[in-house]
């Protein structure tokens, strides 16, 4: 009837296990960058479910508001479902239908929404459902934990879980594995880098590699964190093998790329580089990586002699400006590309353009503590050696050190600070900032003595001031 109510609605649609039902957020995403992946992913991943790709395809449209181009992802979902598992449409469907469902509901279609919702319901009475309109199953919580994993590191945690509870049902199932073995690598990326702990990769991906011998990507993942532990040659000759398998899926070159960065080849890193670019020519993600393999031919040409060749150098900074341009332009978002570009127009002296692009990245929102600390140290650097002011550069430094985050970032704001202050204090011209900002460091680092000499002396120089007394006063009670 046409009576239904949208509030009804809306108490069942909640029940539904779906993209809609998961909190993805879109706030922690760029919908585009995401748009693109799973496009590229649909097109070259052919050991990666379309089915999970064209479902979570479909709520990016319709968080992007293209309510037409939902449905038309959701069919080609539906399409995948009859041919790979004729025989188990209700059970893979389920998904499918939820999301068909909201996508509905939110056109007004309440019609529509509601002969979805009965579509779930009758599969959940065959699947012998507790429960009317959802159903646990291990391939739903190991959809959940691939979504999950697309939005970012504050994900992470959960999509381990998801691939967790999947494993408990089925655990040699291959592509949960997987799953499995990706989050817990993404998690201790994002987190420590290079922890080989209990809870270490290592385990999963060698696990995920055996029991799906033709992902070549997990086995990418495997040779990276084998790199990360210093088994190089093990790692390489994963590297290898995979691409023997896949020699023309980007997402294995730009691994491939990574592995041989990070092993000092230059050279043959831009070479898998270019190879993924003639695939995915606008990714953003090349692109930076490109730029940042002809920064590192930059720094290593202007280490080695005294006077670099001066037309070359001003081709790779030409390169990296234009590399980093095109980051820039796709991804608007990413801060480390424009701060990247940034630094090159330095690099040739154009401190007007890097300025600019400083500017607007100080007024970029939702920048993480990291992120924040990040740009300070940067513009610090920026300050110190390209501007030549010293107590610009303090000012920097310090406000990334005062950001309460322990982090790779902040141990390079204290690093770089602590040296140009003492440098400073020998060349006799520190005043009573600089003896207080030395004082916080050595609170910081727990080397009270020399804090309250520091204090002491700052607050020779300015006796009145209450940050001086109270840390003062702060560290003394606690001896």
């Amino acid at each position: 009837s046409s009576n239904i109510s949208k509030n009804s609605l809306k108490t069942v649609l909640l029940q539904l296990e779906c993209h809609f039902t998961w909190t993805l957020l879109k706030d922690d995403v760029d919908l585009d960058d995401l748009e693109e992946t799973i496009c590229a992913q649909i097109e070259f991943l052919i050991t990666k479910s379309k089915i999970t790709n064209y479902n979570l395809l479909s709520y990016v449209k319709h968080m992007k508001g293209n309510s037409k181009e939902a449905l038309e992802s959701l069919q080609k979902a539906e399409e995948e479902v009859q041919t790979t598992y004729g025989d188990e449409v209700d059970r893979k469907s389920l998904v499918t239908w939820g999301n068909y469902a909201w996508v509905y509901y939110h056109m007004n279609q309440f019609q529509e929404a509601q002969s979805y919702i009965d579509k779930v319901e009758s599969s959940c009475k065959k699947l012998s459902s507790a429960s009317r309109y959802k159903i646990q199953l291990p391939e739903i919580y190991c959809e959940q934990g691939w979504a999950l994993l697309k939005f970012g590191g504050k994900y992470y945690e959960r999509a381990k879980k998801c691939f967790e509870k999947a494993l408990e049902e089925e655990p040699n199932h291959p592509e949960f594995n997987c799953g499995y073995a990706i989050a817990v690598y993404r998690l201790e990326d994002f987190f420590a880098k290079g922890s080989s702990g209990e809870d270490s990769s290592l385990e999963p991906l060698r696990r995920a590699v055996s029991l799906n011998p033709n992902d070549t990507f997990v086995m990418a993942l495997l040779a990276l964190k084998l790199q990360d532990i210093d088994q190089v040659e093990e790692g390489e000759k994963y590297i290898k093998e995979a691409l023997l398998k896949t020699p023309n899926l980007p997402y294995l070159l730009r691994y491939a790329a990574k592995f041989y960065r990070r092993k000092g080849l230059v050279d043959k890193s831009l070479e898998y580089l270019k190879k993924a670019l003639e695939f995915t020519p606008t990714s953003g993600f090349l692109h930076h990586q490109i730029g940042l393999c002809y920064r590192t031919q930059l720094y290593q040409m202007k280490k080695a002699t005294k006077y670099p060749p001066k037309e070359q150098m001003e081709q790779l900074i030409r390169l990296c400006i234009f590399h980093f341009k095109m980051v820039v332009e796709q991804k608007s978002k990413f801060m480390y590309a424009h701060i990247d570009l940034a630094m090159m127009y330095a690099e040739r002296n154009e401190y007007q353009e890097a300025e600019d692009i400083f500017q607007k990245v100080f007024k970029m929102e939702k920048l993480t503590c990291e992120e924040k600390q990040q740009l300070h140290y940067r513009y610090g650097r920026f300050q110190e050696f390209y501007k030549k002011s010293d107590s610009e550069a303090i000012k920097q430094y310090t406000k990334g050190l005062k950001i309460e985050r322990d982090s790779h970032e902040r141990s390079l704001c204290k690093y770089v600070l602590k040296k140009l202050i003492e440098r400073r204090i020998q060349k006799g011209c520190a005043d009573a900032q600089n003896f207080g900002i030395l004082g916080f460091i050595h609170q910081l680092n727990g080397e009270k003595p020399q804090a309250i000499e520091c204090y002491e002396k700052a607050l020779a120089l300015d006796p009145d001031n209450e940050e001086y007394l109270s840390a003062l006063c702060e560290i003394r009670l606690s001896i």
